[in-house]
This record gives structure tokens, sequence and C-alpha cells, in this order.
């Protein structure tokens, strides 16, 4: 920071306008993201009182049985959802991208429905299907849904999209003239997908792999309605934290929830470096050659997934149109009444989603767009576009439960203990935030920031960096450039950063279970309390108004980007 002020003393106007955003930049991630990790990691090593134990929590997480026992459970969860989903989207993925099949378009946006939906409603669609009283239970197909096998189900459904947007980015990046040699010397398909299709997308297959065992392995929505008595981090940091009021603890499951991201994220990072690094500029695109066997093999494996996955969402919509199931299938619209589910703050918990959402897109995006702008688009401050950078990228690497956890251990402390003096605190001037909605904003917007950022720097860094020289030697104002070259070539990629926001803020769960007060309630939670107390018509139907609400606004842009296209 020392030398950002150094070098704007001896800049231009312009030079401090940057220096001064830079700065911005980095004082926001750091007040919102580094200090409340700060927070939480201090109470992992603190007790009840304050006073410093050292490790003497962990230990007694680890001489529990039952918290041992969730750590298994939770490792047992992720990986068996990892290959179940992650195998399901290799093929998903390798039949639209190689495969001659029809309805391409309707098959993927069908496969990324679950993206736009609450994971609750996942398990509430499985308590339909496979619960005591489900459609698939009276036709003879028992499972047992509570426990282990529920949550593997919706997990697998939950991960399932999210692998197969990278499986087909990876997919897209094939040299033909692989293929074509291999041809030539009479190679079996077999053979050719063991040494070249998979060699080719192994980079994109490790980071799904990785990116699927984060989402399983942090997850709260699923587990708290299929989970039944079988425990997991993610539902044990709720009931440590919000049933037993034992933030300690709960900053101790945390840190543990922290590692296995962080494992992911530095994978992640490796793998699609090396991704990039492995195209080549002589690349010639994949031609798909037609195969009547395959063709319609890969169809009908396109075709399953997608009605399974239309299953899922018709049941769900089917129980929130009903009074009663199964003693009074009688078609009412009273389950979206919202202003008479949870006591009367259904509709003004619907409300505040819509409001807390569409402000942290806004905010969000804007923000995201000017870090990422002063970081590319800048040849100085080198030391400081650096740190903003890394801060920009980090929140990839924390689970949304941590960010709430350390959010409501950051923004709940009235004071804070200065270290080394005994007696002196420094009073907390964020402390008026928490209770609000706007600290849910500010947990969505570090939450969900780093995606947006790496958004945003792609499209900057495929701007010709001539505007901005040119710009200079003309004596135009960089802020200028920004708005009438800048801006309009990155609209698509802004709209997509809105969208994104938009989207996750709806529907997340496990950062808000912790921030959400009864004076500010939201939907995401209220869905949660409203299955636990036995209100699932109810649930399932505000899940429904989540989902459809985000399929409109991506519809909505989805038209919009066409639209700007022809044009």
């Amino acid at each position: 920071m020392e030398r950002i002020k150094a070098k704007i003393r001896g800049g231009t106007k312009e030079d401090i306008v940057r220096g001064i955003l830079i700065c911005c930049v980095v004082l926001f991630l750091v007040l919102f993201l580094v200090f409340p990790l700060c927070t939480l990691f201090m109470k992992a090593f603190q007790n009840k009182d304050g006073a410093f134990v050292g490790l003497d929590q962990f230990m007694k997480y680890f001489q529990s049985k039952s918290m041992v026992y969730s750590i298994s459970h939770t490792f047992f969860i992720a990986i068996v959802s990892t290959i179940i989903s992650v195998t399901m989207a290799f093929f998903f993925s390798y039949a639209l991208s190689r495969k001659n099949v029809p309805w391409k378009g309707f098959f993927r946006y069908i496969g990324m429905i679950p993206i736009f939906a609450p994971t609750m409603l996942l398990g509430i669609a499985l308590i339909y299907l496979f619960g005591n009283k489900g459609i698939l239970t009276g036709l003879g197909l028992q499972i047992p849904l509570y426990g282990k096998v529920g949550i593997i189900i919706a997990e697998s459904i939950y991960c399932f999209p999210v692998a197969t947007t990278i499986l087909m980015v990876a997919f897209s990046a094939a040299d033909n003239r692989l293929y074509e040699a291999a041809d030539t010397m009479g190679t079996s398909a077999i053979r050719k997908m063991f040494t070249i299709t998979i060699p080719n997308v192994k980079y994109g297959l490790i980071s799904a792999i990785f990116v699927a065992f984060t989402y399983s392995f942090t997850d709260f929505g699923a587990p708290s309605v299929v989970g039944g008595n079988y425990n997991v981090l993610a539902t044990d940091v709720y009931k440590q934290v919000v049933g037993q009021q034992n933030f300690n603890m709960g900053a101790v499951v945390g840190i543990i929830l922290l590692f296995p991201a962080v494992l992911s994220f530095a994978v992640d990072r490796i793998t699609s470096q090396k991704q990039s690094a492995a195209i080549s500029a002589k690349s010639v695109p994949y031609q798909i050659k037609p195969h009547r066997t395959s063709d319609t093999a890969a169809t009908l494996f396109c075709l399953l997934v997608t009605v399974a996955m239309m299953l899922f969402f018709a049941v769900a919509l089917f129980a929130s149109v009903i009074k009663l199931w199964p003693y009074n299938l009688t078609f009412t619209l009273s389950n979206y009444d919202l202003s008479k589910v949870s006591s009367g703050n259904g509709f003004t918990a619907f409300k505040n989603s819509i409001l807390i959402s569409l402000i942290s897109a806004f905010l969000g995006t804007c923000i995201t767009f000017i870090g990422a702008y002063v970081i590319e688009k800048n040849q100085k401050f080198k030391t400081g576009r650096r740190a903003a950078y890394l801060l920009s990228i980090t929140p990839l690497a924390i689970p949304g439960t941590v960010v709430g956890l350390s959010f409501i251990m950051f923004f709940n402390a009235p004071y804070f203990q200065i270290p080394f003096l005994d007696g002196y605190m420094l009073q907390n001037p964020f402390h008026g935030i928490y209770g609000t909605i706007w600290i849910i904003v500010l947990a969505n917007m570090i939450h969900f920031y780093s995606v947006p950022f790496s958004t945003a720097t792609t499209a900057l860094k495929g701007l010709d960096k001539e505007f901005e020289t040119v710009s200079e030697s003309l004596a135009v104002p960089f802020y200028k450039t920004l708005g009438r070259v800048t801006l309009p070539l990155c609209m698509p990629a802004i709209c997509e950063m809105w969208v994104y926001f938009f989207v996750n803020s709806l529907v997340t769960v496990s950062a808000v279970v912790f921030l959400f007060s009864p004076a500010a309630p939201i939907a995401s939670v209220v869905i949660v309390s409203m299955e636990g107390a036995g209100q699932t018509a109810p649930a399932a139907a505000m899940c429904m108004l989540l989902l459809f609400i985000n399929l409109i606004v991506r519809l909505l842009y989805e038209n919009l980007k066409k639209y700007r296209g022809r044009k």
C-alpha cells in the first residue's frame, strides 16, 4: 500500500485515480474477506471466554466419536457423489460434443436446471419419489432414502451440471488431426478413447472431480432435508453454531471444511493453466463423423438423463399444486400463497430474497468489473495489482459455510480485543450491519466474487491493448475509453456476471443460514425451516418459485445475447 501511495504522489491525475481504485478494491476484500477469516481462525484457538487455548478445541473435537463419524461420512458422501456425477457428466458431455445427437440445446438446458434451483428442492423431490409414501415406493422400488443414499443421490444431481460445464469446455479443445491420424492407422474407437480423448481432457476431468468434490463436501441444503440422523460436517456446523451457540467449536469445524476446498482450489488452478497451455495455435477443430450405432446410443443416454432430470422437477411441481400427499390429490394453488406459510413470513422472505439478489447482482457486478479492470488494464502499481488479484481469486477456495461462519463472528462482535494489550478494545464499526439484509448482500458478493472476476478478466484480456495506448497518445482520459469502448465490448460478459450473482444469491443457503434474522427472513432459509416443520408442499412451492425466477432471468439473458449477436 505504501508503494502505491508513493507512486500516486509522483504520477498523473489518472494514475492517482487508478491507484485509489486499486486501494479501494484491496480494502474492500481485506475488510470483508481477510478480517472475517482471521476472526474465524482466532475463534478456533480460543475458549468461550475468549482465552487462548491453543489446539484444545481441535483435540476436543477429534476426541468425540460422533464428530469423527461426521468427517468420515462427509468424505464418503463427497467421494461417491463425485464419482457418480463426474462419470455421468463425462458421458453426457462426450455425447453432446462428439456425437451426432439431435436437440443438443434442449438436452444441455435441461441438464443445467439443477444450477437454478435450491438444493433443498432435490431433497423434497426425493421424498415424494422414494419416501415412505413416495410414488416409486408405492410401485415397489424402495431405497433407504433418509441417510447416505438420499444425500448421495441429491448431491450427484447437484454436482452434475457443474461437472458438465467444465467437461464441455474440455471436449471443445480437441485437435482433429490426432483423430485423422488414428483413423488412417485403423485404430479402434475404444483405443482412441483411452489414447486420445481421455488424455486430451484429463485436466478438465481433474478439475471437474475436485470442483464436484468440494460442492458435495460443503453443501448444507440436501443433508438438511434427507440426511436424517446421518451427520455431515455442514450440518454439524449448523448444530454447533445455531443449536448450541458454540461459536468456537463451529470455527473448528469451519476450518476442517476449509482444507479440502483449498486443496481443490489449488489443483483447479494448476490444471486450468496446463489445460490452456495444451491448446496449440495449429489445432484443427474436431469434426463429428456420423456413426449410427454410437450416435443412437448417445442420444438414448442423453434422453435418459434429461427424462430423469425432468422427473425430479416434475414431481416437485406436482407436490406444490396438490393439497396433501398422498391422501388428498386435489389441485390447489394455496401452497403458493406465501402470506400464509412460515407464520406469515413467507411473502416477506420471498420479497427479501429478490431484493437481496438484485442488490448483490448490481453491486457485485460493479465492484468485480472495476476490480478486474484496474488489475488488467493498468501497467503501474504492480505490487498492488498482484495483491488485488490474489485476494480476488481467494473466495473461490472458501466454502459458503465458512463465509457465513466468518461473517457472523466478525459482524456480531461489538468490540475486538487488541492482541497483546490486555484491557484494550477496538470498537467494531460494522457491528450495525449485523441482523440486516446488508450482511447477506456482502456475504453473497464475497462468496461469489471469484467466478465473475475471472469472467471479467477473460473478457478484458480479449480486448486489444491498443485501445488504451491510442487513448493515452490522444490524451483521452481512461474513464472515457472505459465508458465508450471497454464497457460496450464487455457487455455480454457483464450481463453474464450479473446473472451469475443473481441466480446464486437467490438459491444459496450454506452461507446465509447463519446470517438471516427473524426481522429479515429470506426464502432459502425459510424453505429449510418449513421442510423441517413438515410443511413440505409449501416448501416445494417456494422452491419452484425461485426456480422459475432464475429460469426466466436466464432465458431473458440468452435472448438478449442472441439479439446482440444478430445486431
